[in-house]
Parts: structure tokens; C-alpha cells; sequence
């Protein structure tokens, strides 16, 4: 287990979710769930005290308390499993005193549960479709009675017992109202449910035989034995105090903001059209609670009704309303009582009335004091506070006060003071808030809103804002630790902003998905962010780039956090782990153990982690993480934890949750004291207060202050005024008094002599009297002795009349004394004969046990012989142990020696590790800048390769058009009989161009094949140097894991040594710590390393080889990939060779063909010389006109020549460049582009010409 402790202090929240959810322990401690725990509240003393749920527990579904307040019996869910918890309240701390968790019905979960009225029994309703009551002995974990209620599969809401009867039951839900007894081991109902079935939603028992029941239609019966006696129905109509309310709301503007005409809070004027339309509603009666005079209901949303007994009627009438108050912090006050009462409870004394709300809020109310205010209703007041209803998403906490700021969907925001466990501030909004953050100094926070981020002031009593910034739905907000700036999540961007010019100084992109958490470092450089898309980031803010990143697609992050030194940062996902980062790389990955981590903090100190979980339970462990599962869990909320936080002094630890519970915790070491702080300093005690504030308060008070004065001159002529009508009075009194007195006095003279005439007349009848009773007792004494006589003649009669029946009876006597004596001695005879056999089976019986005696007697000898022998053996062999221990602990301390040696030499190691890491960094650092500045150089010439491919795409296109112009050529075809000669004279250089040009065809091959060999070359030397450098990377990175792991162990051997030190005084204790050392530290594994430290060098020999031999397969599959793409390369290469020979050889059967036509011509034309001599004057200006047409041909094939020579030098040029930039190492030619061929040019030009 972990030495870290986190014990419960106190909890800002309500389960309201569960069946039965509050009722007292005593009159002043209550007890209501809260996240996944029970809390035991002081009313008076304002002190909390926690049960926790089972362990595994995924949330509680009802409670039940006996009626002597010693048991809790709580419904859980644990796995997926029902199990019921039993908790014995009367111990300390609680207990618990039975699990019932093995059933041999079909359940899913018991939604409802009570007990007996002297609390042996239990009672449990399952859900559907099995909807079974159960009848529990559950001291005994025995079912007594098992009954299928219902098999409509409707909901069953309430059971209970009858107030005095552990028999009866009586079981509401919709549509069924059933009372049952339990005779001979089963439930079997009394009653039958007569008219139309109603869905009861709640019951109480008035009296023995009396059940009120609710339904969800405003109605209430009374029951009697199962037959229903009385009925009324609660109609829910608007009260006139409530348009008073809405008027001292319109009238409160200090206090509240008021929405615009948009607002969906109604108005004063629509109310009033509501009202005068005498809108009527049904309320549902959700909660029914008894008390000595009656009992209250829940009627409709905010509302409870008291109805007392009738006098002459066994029937109730309703006495008293109460009303949930309306609350001026709220958005919409006048909505602020429209939450249903879903449970109620009376005090043991019937002094207080507490009730439960839909919203998780806790009311109570004082019936003495609601008994004073009589015609108007009475109103709730807030039991301990106002609570969350919903969700709470933002949880942040500061330096200088002990302040805790919550945000949640109930669109609420929420100062709590975690030192007097109470709300300082309160306010509702119209959006949603999703995030928050609170300055270290405690006087500003940062809202995140649907609409926008807010920038707002902590005022003594008013939360304001005064900045806004167009940001929607942030996520995640948070100050730096100096409070100088504060960040801001909008999707995957995060906004820094200075708290001094409130400027936008920065904005951090990079993440792909939306980011989930945010963590300043120590001195607010640096800012560690995690995201959905699985990417962890640290940015540095002078800067605004990322210094570090850590991408792990497959985990989609939840939180993240960073250790005090800034160097490790430690993240949580849906993956199950908790991973330590560090330069871009996970250190160490720590499971989960089957639950997904939602949140982490670590401590300032740097000692102690905590994690939250998606189950709602917390994990304390320490730092440096332990190898083992070694953490304490607790059992803390009902939902997934989303925030979780430290305190600046370490002393609390704070987690949220998506129940809307706030927990504080108390975080102890092992020996139970609290973590010391860092520095002690005071919370600061001053408040912010706006000027106008101030100058309206004191105006306020100045008014006050007149207006007392004002008050006082009015008094004082008041008390004059009444004195001197008092004093007026006072005479007209005394006057009277004298007056009255006098008339009294003569009255008083005038009843004495009467009294005196009075007195006279009584002596006189007294005389008469007196003599008349005298006279009177005589004659009573002669009448008395007349009947006294006859009287003592009847007794005398009577003793006769007894001595003969005593004669009588003692004769019955003697008869009965004769027939006895004979039974007894028949009797005394046969039983002595059964005497006698009894007595000699005794006697037999007797010697058996004397032979077994002696027998056992002499196996007790030889045992007693067997064991001191085997004593001797025992002594002997311990004694062997003990010297050969003795031998051992000499060789282990001289092994210790060797050891400390070992230690001091691996020491000396480490430090040479980490020269030589660092030294590979620089190197790491280095390589990196050569391979940044090669990655340039080859994105400059694949520019170039670009370019120039461009430039050949537009030469080839002008040679394209002069192909045309070429084609254009042959029209003036007929001139070639005039140039016939001159061709013939052009054919042999011709030839000798074509022989040069394949000539250079050749060359340009070979040097294109050379070109190959090198790029191939040039690829496998780069091949090789990534490879060489993601070893060394791997090298590297197994170092810095191996050396993380040695100073752990390091540090948590020194702090073993420590404690081990403390010892000194005491030799048995430090040998039994120093053993414990050596046995946890010293493996096996160690002892073979030094038995052999040759095994490490033949293993660094294998693992060289087998890297050479892996790079060397890689080569040589590189080499086939290479010669195949070459020999496939060369067989294009001698295909186009073959095209081009057959595209030469064709040429030159058109060179010969042409040749035979040319011959033919000039015979042609030496005929027409001979047979025209004449002609010659005439075709004179003709072939002066036609020879000027080949002279301007002759200057377009010049031109053309020259075009082809220019192009020639230019692809020379171009190849001397490819030559210089082949030679620059880490040039990379682009595959698939090759030259254009010189025999396509040539063809071009043989065409052209």
C-alpha cells in the first residue's frame, strides 16, 4: 500500500437520484448520499462525517434507516451486481455489519427498501421485469418470503411496514396499491384495489391501520385496513404572494441582471395574463412524511401542504402551505421554486421538517417558528448552502484565500471557502459555463461561456464582469502560477492573454483534435497541452513553438500534468495508463488495472500523485511511482471525475465530478500526520469593492443615519406625548381608586355586622342539633343489640354446621393416605428392579472405562517417549541451522562489502553514462543540422530538375513547329531538282554527322548507366546512415530508461537507508531493516552479474553482429531491388536503340532510293540540254527567278543548323551541371526522368532537311 492518505473533509453536494435520500439520525446529525458516500451532518456544530460505498461500488439506488436508529441499509451496484450493504451507525467509527450479496432469485437492481419496526427484518423491492419483494431475517442473510408484485413490469416507488406489525406490509407504484401480510413463511395480500387504478407515487403510515397515499394527479386517499375512507385532490394555483415576489424582483436591479425581450423568463405582465386565465394544474405528490398531528406532502413543483386531524372527524384538513423561497442570485428567480420535493423527513422531536429537491438542494424549515406565521404560506430556507444540479466542468482553486471556483451546466458559477466549508459567492447565467480559471490572487476569474470568454471581478457580493472576448465554448481556461497571463482553449487552439493589457499576445496551433487539458509549469516558460488526437505538447511562450511532442494516435487524452522541475510531464487517456514524458519520449507507462484515468495532479512538493478514474474513485500514490500496484484507492464520487486539484500548500486535495459533487479531502502521510507546508503565510482577509458601490453604501448609510435621527426626535417626542397622557391617566385612576376604596370600606362595615347576626343564628341551630343527635344514638344502640343477638345465634348454627364437614373430610383423607401408600410401594418395587440392571450396567460400564484409562495411559507414555526424542532431533538440527546461519550472515557481510564496492563503481558509471549521453546528444544535435541543411539542398535542385524539364518541354514543342515548317518544305519539292548536285555534295558530311552523332548516342548511354551506378550508390550510403542513426537513437533512448530506473531505485534506496539509519541505537532492529534491504534489493540477477561479468560483453558481441547482419539483409535486398529497376532500365534503354537503328536503316533506303532518283534526273536533264540547246535564252530569267528561292531556303536550313548547335550546347551544359550536382553527397536524382534522346533530335533534323 501506498504511504499516501487522502481522508474525506467535506462535500458541496446531494445525490437526489436515490430512493429515500435523507432523513435524521438523531435531532441534530442528518444523513443524505453524496457522490458515492453517505455523509453524517451536524446541523449545529456544522461538522461532516462519511461512510463510503462498497469498493467497486458504480453508484448507490436507495437507503433505508431503522426505526432505533442503529442500522443503514444501503442498495449498491458493484460490477454490475446488486448487493445491499448493511452499516452498524451505533459503532465508531461505522461498521459494517452484514453484506447480502448471493441471491437465489433473478435481480438486477432493489430500488426501494425498509425495515422492520424493531429493525430485524428487511424489506426489498427488485426492478422489473422480475419486480420481486423480498422478505429478509437479515441478521441471518435468510429470505423468509419472496413475492412477484407486479407483472406488467410496471415501477414499483415505496415499501414499508406497518408502524407496529413486523406482518404487514404495504407496497405503491403505478397503478398498484397492495398491503400483504406475512403468515406460514409467505406474503399474501388483505386488500383488493376497487375503481380505476391509480399511479401512486408515495405513502406513510398515520396510524396502525391508516395509510395516505399520493398519486401523480394531485390526489390523496386515506386507507383503512385496505379500504379507502377519505379523499381529496390539491389543486396547484398561483398565489398572490408570488406577484408580490415578482414585483420586489423587478425592484432589486442592484442585484440582478435583466435579459433582454428575448428572454424566456415571463414577465410581471405576462403572469398577470396567466393568472387572470386562472391557469390550473395537477400537481404530483412525490413525497408523503407523518408526524403526531397529521403529515405533509409534496404538492407540485416547490410546494408542501401540512394537514392536521380533524377534532370530531377521523378525516384532515389542510392547515399550513410552504413554499420554496425565491432566489435573487438565480437567472431566472421567478423559475427558482418550480423544482419537484422528491423526499421529506421530521425530526425525532417534530421540530424540523427537512425535504430534498430534483435540483440536489437540501431545504429545511422550523415548525414552531412556521406556526407564527399565520394567513401567509411559510418558506424553506437553504439547509446548508445552494448546490450544484448538474454536471460541474470547471473546478480551479488560489494562493492568497482559501477559495475553491466551480463551474457546471446548470449554468451557475460558485466561490466555496474550503477552511469554513461555506459558499462565499453565488451566480446564475443565461449560457452554459465550461470552464474556469481563478487568479492566484483570488480576486479575478476567467469563464469560459458558450458564447463567450469572460473576464470577470470577485466582489464582496457580486461576481462582474468586465472584459469579454469573442472565444466560443472554451473548454479550458487556467492562469499562470504568477498570475501575469491566462490561457484559453478554443477546438484545437490556445489563446495567451496578458492580465495587464488584456491583449491576445499568442496563439499555440498545432493539434489536429480538440484539446482536452492545459498545465502551467513552475515558472509559467512553459505550457504543457493534451488532445483528443493523442498528441501531448510542450509549447514555450517566449517563443510560441513547441519545444517537445509525444504522438500517440491510438490514445485519445483526458488530462495532463507536470512535475515541479519541469521536467517530466505526466499524461492520462483512454488507453488505461498513466505515462511519464519526457523529451518527446514516454518514460514509463503504468497501468490502470482495468479502469480509464480521467484526471492527475501531482503535488508541489514533488512527493505524492493523485488520479481520478472514470468509476469516481481516487488513487493515492507516491513519487517516485512504485513498480508494484502500490496505491490506496478511495470510494469518492457517482460519476466519472473530470477536474482534479491541490491546494498551494498541499494540505487538500479538491475533485469534481459529472454527479455535481465538490470533494475536499485532507491528505495525510502514512503515520497519519498532515503534510507540512512549504511557507507558511497567512490568507489574505481583504475584499474587492467597487467605487460606486461604495459611495451608494455610504449614501445609503448616510440616509440611514438621518432617517435613525429622525426616528429618534420622533420617539422621543412620542415617549413626551405618552407620558404626559399616561401621567393624566394615572390621577383619573388614583381618583377612582380613593373613590372605590371609601364605598369598600363602608361595604365592609355593613358585612360585619351581618356576620356577627349570622354568627348568633348558627350557635342556636348548633344547640338543636346537638340534641337531636343524642336522641338519635340511643335509639340506633337498642335497634344494634336486638340484631346482634340473632346475629350470634346464626354463628353458633354454622360452627356446627363445619365440625361435621370436617369429620366428613378427614375420613375422605384416610381413605385416599390407604390407596396411595399401596401405589407407592408398587411403584418403589418396580423401580427398584430397574435399579438393580441399571447399577450392574454401571459397574460394567465402570471397568470399560478403567481398561481404557490404562490402555490410554500407555500410549500417553510411549507419545510423551516419541516427542522428547524427537525434541532431541529437532534441538540438534536447529542448533546445525543456527552455526551454518551464523557462517551465512559472516559471508553476507563480507559479500555487503563487495557490494558497497559495486555500488561506488556503478556510480562512477552512471556519471560516465551521462557524459557520454550528453556527448551523443551534441553529436544527435549536429546530425540533425546536417540533415536539415541536405533536406534544403535537395528541395533547391528538385526545383532546378523542375525548372529545366520545363525549359525541354518548351524546346520540344519549337521543335515540334519546325517539324510543320518542315512539312511546309516538301511543297516546294520541285526545287530539289535544281539543288540535286548541291545535295549530292551535302550527302557524304551528312553521313559523317550521323556516324558522330551515334557515336555521342553511345557515350551519353554509358554516361547515363555511370549516372545510375552512383545514385544507387549515393541511396544505399544514405540508407545506411538512417539506419546507423535510429540505432544510436534506440541506444539512446535505452540509456536515458536505464537510467531513469537506476535513480529511482537510487532514491528509494536512500530513503530506505534513511529510515533504516534511524535504528542506530538498536542492533536487532537495524539487522532485521539491513536484511530487509538486502533482500529487496539485491536479486539473484545482481549476484549473477557478478559472478559472471564476461556475459555482458559476449551479449554486446551477439547484439553487433546481429545489427550487422540485419543492415547487411537490407543491402542486399536493396541490391535486387536496384538491379531489377537497372535491368529494366537497360531493356528500355536497348529497345529504344532498336527502334532508333531501324529508323536509320530506313533513312538510308530513302537515302538510297532518293540517290537512284537523283541519277535518274540528271540523265533526265543532260537529254533535255541536248535536245533544247536553243532554249536556254528563254528559261534564263526562269532559273534566275527559281534560284532565288533555294538561296532563301538555303538561309532557313542555316538557321535551323544554328538552332540545333545552340541546343546541342545547351544540353551540354545541362549535363556538366547533373555531373557537378551527382558529386554533392546526399543528392537524391528523381527516378523515372530520363534525358531525351539525341536520336529523336537527329531524325527530326533528317526530316526537317
Amino acid at each position: 500500500m501506498s504511504t499516501v492518505v487522502a481522508q474525506s473533509h467535506h462535500v458541496f453536494g446531494l445525490q437526489s437520484q436515490v430512493a429515500n435520500n435523507i432523513f435524521f439520525f438523531d435531532e441534530q446529525i442528518i444523513i443524505f448520499p453524496a457522490g458515492n458516500q453517505c455523509v453524517r451532518y451536524n446541523m449545529d456544530q456544522k461538522w461532516q462525517k462519511f461512510i463510503p460505498g462498497s469498493e467497486k461500488s458504480q453508484g448507490m439506488l436507495a437507503l433505508s434507516i431503522s426505526p432505533n436508529r442503529r442500522y443503514l441499509a444501503v442498495s449498491e451496484m458493484v460490477q454490475e451486481k446488486p448487493v445491499i450493504t448493511i452499516y452498524e451507525l451505533s459503532s465508531i467509527p461505522v461498521r459494517k455489519r452484514k453484506i447480502l450479496n448471493n441471491f437465489d432469485f433473478p435481480v438486477q437492481k432493489f430500488t426501494c427498501m425498509a425495515f422492520s419496526p424493531d429493525s430485524k427484518y428487511l424489506l426489498t423491492q427488485t426492478s422489473p421485469p422480475e419486480s420481486n419483494l423480498v422478505y429478509w431475517l437479515w441478521e441471518k442473510q435468510k429470505v423468509m418470503a419472496i413475492v412477484r408484485i407486479d407483472s406488467q413490469n410496471n415501477g414499483v416507488y415505496q415499501v414499508s411496514f406497518g408502524p407496529q406489525d413486523n406482518t404487514q406490509v404495504c407496497v405503491t407504484g403505478n397503478g398498484m396499491f397492495k398491503l400483504l401480510r406475512f403468515t406460514e413463511g409467505t406474503l399474501k395480500q388483505t386488500n383488493f384495489q376497487r375503481g380505476e387504478p391509480q399511479n401512486y407515487l408515495a405513502h406513510t403510515w398515520v396510524s396502525d391501520d391508516r395509510v395516505v397515499v399520493g398519486t401523480d394527479t394531485g390526489k390523496l386517499f386515506l386507507f383503512e385496513s385496505g379500504d379507502q375512507r377519505w379523499e381529496t385532490s390539491i389543486m396547484l394555483k398561483e398565489h398572490a404572494s408570488e406577484m408580490r415576489n415578482l414585483e420586489m424582483i423587478q425592484e432589486s436591479e442592484s442585484l440582478i441582471e435583466f435579459p433582454t425581450m428575448t428572454s424566456p423568463i415571463p414577465s410581471y405582465e405576462q403572469v398577470m395574463m396567466a393568472s387572470s386565465h386562472s391557469q390550473l394544474t395537477l400537481p404530483q405528490v412525490f413525497a408523503v412524511a407523518a408526524y403526531s398531528k397529521g403529515f405533509a406532502c409534496s404538492a407540485g413543483p416547490g410546494r408542501v401542504l401540512l394537514f392536521e386531524k380533524m377534532e370530531d372527524k377521523d378525516f384532515y384538513h389542510e392547515s399550513k402551505e410552504i413554499r420554496i423561497p425565491v432566489d435573487p442570485q438565480s437567472n431566472n428567480p421567478s423559475q427558482c421554486d418550480k423544482q419537484d420535493i422528491v423526499c421529506m423527513c421530521f425530526s425525532p422531536s417534530e421540530e424540523t421538517l427537512i425535504a430534498t429537491t430534483s435540483k440536489n438542494q437540501l431545504y429545511s424549515i422550523t415548525m414552531s417558528l412556521m406556526e407564527i406565521s399565520k394567513g401567509e404560506p411559510a418558506h424553506f430556507e437553504y439547509l446548508m448552502y445552494p448546490l450544484h444540479s448538474a454536471s460541474i466542468t470547471g473546478l480551479a482553486t488560489c494562493i492568497r484565500k482559501p477559495f475553491i471556483a466551480t463551474c457546471s451546466l446548470d449554468r451557475s458559477i460558485r466561490i466555496w471557502n474550503y477552511e469554513s466549508n461555506a459558499l462565499e459567492l453565488y451566480k446564475e447565467y443565461q449560457e452554459e459555463a465550461y470552464a474556469i480559471g481563478l487568479h492566484p490572487s483570488g480576486h479575478f476569474i476567467v469563464v469560459g461561456f458558450a458564447d463567450k470568454l469572460r473576464l470577470m471581478n470577485l466582489l464582496i457580493d457580486d461576481i462582474r464582469p468586465f472584459k469579454e472576448y469573442s472565444v466560443r465554448g472554451c473548454r479550458e481556461c487556467a492562469f499562470s502560477n504568477g498570475g501575469h497571463l491566462f490561457a484559453a482553449v478554443n477546438g484545437n487552439v490556445i489563446h495567451i492573454f496578458t492580465t495587464t493589457s488584456l491583449e491576445n499576445i499568442s496563439n499555440l496551433k498545432g493539434h489536429t483534435g480538440k484539446i482536452r487539458s492545459i498545465a502551467w509549469n513552475a515558472d509559467d516558460s512553459k505550457l504543457v497541452s493534451c488532445g483528443t488526437d493523442g498528441a501531448v505538447y510542450e509549447w514555450n511562450l517566449s517563443s510560441g513553438k513547441r519545444e517537445t511532442e509525444c504522438v500517440l494516435k491510438s490514445c485519445s487524452y483526458n488530462c495532463v500534468t507536470i512535475s515541479p522541475d519541469s521536467k517530466i510531464i505526466f499524461a492520462v487517456g483512454s488507453d488505461c495508463t498513466l505515462k511519464e514524458i519526457a523529451d518527446s519520449s514516454v518514460l514509463r507507462e503504468m497501468s490502470a488495472f482495468d479502469a480509464v484515468y480521467t484526471a492527475v495532479v501531482i503535488s508541489h512538493a514533488g512527493r505524492m500523485m493523485f488520479v481520478g478514474t472514470s468509476l469516481g474513485t481516487i488513487r493515492a500514490m507516491k513519487y517516485p511511482l512504485p513498480l508494484q500496484k502500490e496505491f490506496n484507492e478511495y470510494q469518492a464520487h457517482a460519476g466519472p471525475i473530470t477536474k482534479m486539484l491541490l491546494t498551494f500548500d498541499d494540505q487538500h486535495l479538491l475533485t469534481v465530478a459529472q454527479d455535481g459533487c465538490l470533494y475536499t479531502w485532507k491528505v495525510y502521510d502514512k503515520e497519519g500526520r498532515g503534510i507540512k507546508r512549504e511557507r507558511e503565510v497567512g490568507f489574505a482577509e481583504e475584499v474587492l469593492v467597487t467605487k460606486i458601490d461604495l459611495e451608494e453604501k455610504a449614501q445609503v448609510m448616510l440616509e440611514l443615519k438621518t432617517r435613525v435621527e429622525e426616528l429618534k426626535m420622533e420617539n422621543e417626542y412620542q415617549l413626551r406625548l405618552k407620558d404626559m397622557n399616561y401621567s393624566e391617566k394615572m390621577k383619573d385612576l388614583t381618583d377612582k381608586f380613593i373613590q372605590e376604596m371609601e364605598s369598600l370600606k363602608t361595604k365592609n362595615q355593613i358585612l360585619k355586622t351581618e356576620k356577627e347576626k349570622q354568627d348568633i343564628f348558627h350557635r342556636e341551630c348548633m344547640d338543636d342539633l346537638l340534641e337531636k343527635q343524642t336522641r338519635e344514638l340511643q335509639d340506633l344502640e337498642c335497634c344494634n343489640n336486638q340484631k346482634l343477638l340473632l346475629e350470634y345465634e346464626k354463628y353458633q348454627e354454622l360452627q356446627l354446621k363445619s365440625q361435621r364437614m370436617q369429620e366428613e373430610y378427614e375420613k375422605q383423607l384416610r381413605d385416599n393416605d390407604e390407596t396411595k401408600s399401596q401405589a407407592l410401594e408398587e411403584l418403589t418395587e418396580f423401580y427398584e428392579a430397574k435399579l438393580q440392571e441399571k447399577t450392574t450396567l454401571l459397574e460394567e460400564a465402570q471397568e470399560d472405562v478403567r481398561q481404557q484409562l490404562r490402555e490410554f495411559e500407555e500410549t500417553k507414555k510411549q507419545i510423551e517417549e516419541d516427542e522428547d526424542r524427537e525434541i532431541q532431533d529437532i534441538k540438534t538440527k536447529y542448533e546445525k541451522k543456527l552455526r551454518d546461519e551464523k557462517e551465512s550472515n559472516l559471508r553476507l557481510k563480507g559479500e555487503t562489502g563487495i557490494m558497497r564496492k559495486k555500488f561506488s563503481g556503478l556510480q562512477k558509471e552512471i556519471e560516465e553514462r551521462a557524459n557520454d549521453i550528453e556527448i551523443l546528444k551534441g553529436e544527435q544535435l549536429k546530425l540533425q543540422g546536417v540533415i536539415k541543411s541536405l533536406e534544403k539542398d535537395i528541395l533547391g535542385f528538385k526545383r532546378e530538375i523542375q525548372e529545366r524539364d520545363e525549359t525541354i518541354q518548351d524546346k520540344e514543342k519549337r521543335i515540334y513547329d519546325l517539324k510543320k515548317k518542315n512539312q511546309e518544305l516538301e511543297k516546294f519539292k520541285f526545287v530539289l531538282d535544281y539543288k540535286i548536285k548541291e545535295l549530292k555534295k551535302q550527302i557524304e558530311p551528312r553521313e559523317n554527322d550521323i556516324k558522330v552523332m551515334k557515336e555521342q548516342i553511345q557515350e551519353m548511354e554509358t554516361e547515363l548507366e555511370r549516372f545510375h551506378k552512383q545514385n544507387t550508390q549515393l541511396e544505399l550510403n544514405i540508407t545506411e546512415l538512417w539506419q546507423k542513426l535510429r540505432a544510436t537513437n534506440q541506444e539512446m533512448r535505452k540509456e536515458i530508461q536505464k537510467e531513469r530506473a537506476l535513480e529511482a531505485l537510487v532514491k528509494q534506496f536512500k530513503t530506505d537507508l534513511h529510515n533504516c539509519v534511524a535504528y542506530i541505537q538498536e542492533p536487532q532492529q537495524l539487522k532485521d531493516k539491513i536484511r530487509g534491504l538486502f533482500e529487496k534489493y539485491v536479486q539473484r540477477a545482481d549476484m549473477v552479474e557478478i559472478a559472471g561479468l564476461n556475459t555482458d560483453l559476449q551479449q554486446e558481441y551477439t547484439r553487433q553482429r546481429e545489427h550487422l547482419e540485419r543492415n547487411l539483409a537490407t543491402l542486399k535486398k536493396k541490391v535486387v531491388k536496384e538491379s531489377e529497376l537497372h535491368r529494366s532500365d537497360y531493356v528500355r534503354v536497348m529497345q529504344e536503340n532498336v527502334s532508333l537503328i531501324k529508323e536509320i536503316n530506313e533513312l538510308r533506303r530513302e537515302l538510297k532510293l532518293t540517290r537512284s532518283q537523283v541519277y535518274d534526273l540528271e540523265a533526265a536533264l543532260k537529254l533535255m540540254k541536248k535536245i533544247r540547246p536553243l532554249e536556254a535564252p528563254e528559261t534564263a530569267p526562269r532559273k534566275v527567278s527559281l534560284s532565288i528561292v533555294p538561296t532563301r531556303r538555303l538561309n532557313e536550313q542555316e538557321e535551323t543548323g544554328r538552332i540545333i548547335e545552340m541546343q546541342r550546347l545547351e544540353i551540354r551544359r545541362l549535363r556538366d551541371q547533373i555531373q557537378e550536382q551527382e558529386q554533392v553527397p546526399g543528392f537524391h536524382p528523381i527516378a523515372g526522368i530520363n534525358l531525351p534522346s539525341l536520336e529523336s533530335k537527329v531524325d527530326s533534323e533528317m526530316q526537317a532537311k
